[in-house]
């Protein structure tokens, strides 16, 4: 850093977009009264929400991103996610034409090959289980740290046009990856540009069926945080866009978010619809057939979200069956969230005593968890528990729950889920 400030100082070179903005802020000035191109420090520039028009300004806000991230810009960290940006998104995806070849020739970029986007894969799928392990927080900005400083580099080198499609869709997956991650530590605002940005990736490498799966996630968050509506969309859209390569596991997985979001439209007829169409599609599985990164999506993990979708409906009873089917034993954080739905359903079922014996087992499971997404089903499950202070269950499961981290956490307040 000191070496580029040095550069700047010396009139050898000027502060891109992203420097440029930090030091105008910082010393509260204009850019013209730095000696800069207004152009190059459009304030609020990096805080857009836009789906990206073109592969190269794609590569260009995702390497801004990256380092704002990097460098703890606060009104990125902690900018709110746009509604409108999600239906533009999508429908900007499900219209596009045929990608255009990827070809890149930077006269002083690295050659890049299909090794090197093995290595990128290699490293995300690292980061990956990581994240299922011990949560989003835990190495969120180590994933970020190396999409800056090694994939960034790539993106701006030379390749032909089968490398670069692998390389595109290659940094679609691992910048889904820092998306669901941001999402996890409750970073929204920048987690949907994550999605974004994978989602432009994903297009112009002509993956359509990841594309989708990125549509799928941008669904789940959607209904995280309350647009119902618009996260039915987007899994609609999710299925639309890939009809004609579809999987099934991949349509089970589109049924099954917007199954997740008419349940919190109350619109359970729809909602059960919406799973038996999940449940039918993903019973015709071939593995073989499927992408690597969506085998993941099972039995156990369809139990799950049917046990979300029948809690939201109020149909405890059916919420406690399909919870009890839903236990992985292999996904730390996806079991800690099928516990909780199980506590959460004990408890509207007035079977006070089996709840908070089951919230204990998930603070056990939830230990190891950095994860504000965790921290939330704690929250609004001690909410709802709330009335029932006095009782000697909740009493009981107040003390031994005393010390555990996830407890503790949930202080700072409730978020839905």
């Amino acid at each position: 850093m000191k070496r580029r400030v040095a550069s700047w100082e010396n009139g050898h070179s000027t502060p891109d977009e992203f420097y440029g903005l930090l030091l105008a802020g910082a010393l509260d000035l204009g850019a013209e009264e730095l000696g800069l191109s207004p152009s190059g420090v459009r304030d609020g520039s990096l805080l857009e929400v836009r789906y990206p028009p073109s592969p190269e300004a794609a590569i260009s806000a995702v390497d801004q991103l990256w380092r704002a991230d990097l460098h703890g810009y606060e009104p990125l960290l902690n900018a709110a996610p746009s509604e409108p940006a999600w239906s533009d998104a999508s429908l900007r995806w499900l219209v596009a034409p045929e990608p255009a070849p990827l070809t890149a020739d930077a006269r002083n970029g690295a050659r890049v090959g299909l090794t090197d986007v093995a290595v990128i894969k290699s490293t995300g799928d690292t980061f990956a289980m990581l994240d299922d392990q011990f949560g989003g927080e835990h190495a969120r900005h180590a994933v970020v740290q190396y999409l800056s400083a090694d994939v960034a580099p790539l993106l701006h080198g030379r390749y032909a046009d089968n490398v670069g499609r692998a390389l595109f869709s290659t940094v679609a997956e691992v910048t889904l990856l820092s998306a669901w991650m941001s999402y996890d530590a409750g970073q929204h605002g920048l987690a949907q540009r994550y999605f974004l940005q994978a989602l432009r990736f994903a297009q112009d490498s002509g993956d359509r069926r990841l594309a989708g799966s990125i549509l799928s996630a941008m669904s789940h968050q959607a209904t995280f945080l309350g647009h119902f509506t618009q996260a039915a969309t987007l899994a609609r859209a999710a299925r639309m866009g890939i009809s004609g390569v579809a999987t099934p596991t991949l349509m089970a997985q589109f049924h099954a978010m917007e199954a997740r979001a008419l349940a919190r439209t109350g619109d359970r007829h729809a909602c059960e619809h919406a799973l038996a169409e999940a449940a039918r599609h993903l019973d015709r599985r071939n593995d073989g057939d499927e992408p690597e990164w969506i085998t993941y999506f099972d039995e156990a993990e369809l139990a799950a979200e049917s046990a979300h979708c029948f809690r939201d409906v109020n149909s405890a009873r059916q919420a406690v069956e399909y919870a009890r089917n839903a236990m992985s034993g292999s996904h730390v954080r996806s079991d800690f969230f099928a516990t909780m739905v199980l506590t959460d359903a004990h408890l509207r079922a007035g079977d006070l005593e089996e709840a908070c014996r089951v919230a204990l087992d998930a603070l056990d499971l939830g230990e190891q968890l950095r994860s504000a997404r965790c921290v939330s089903y704690l929250a609004e499950f001690r909410t709802a528990l709330a009335p029932h202070a006095k009782n000697p269950a909740v009493r009981e499961l107040n003390e031994q729950a005393a010390e555990h981290r996830l407890w503790l956490a949930t202080r700072g307040g409730q978020a839905r889920k």
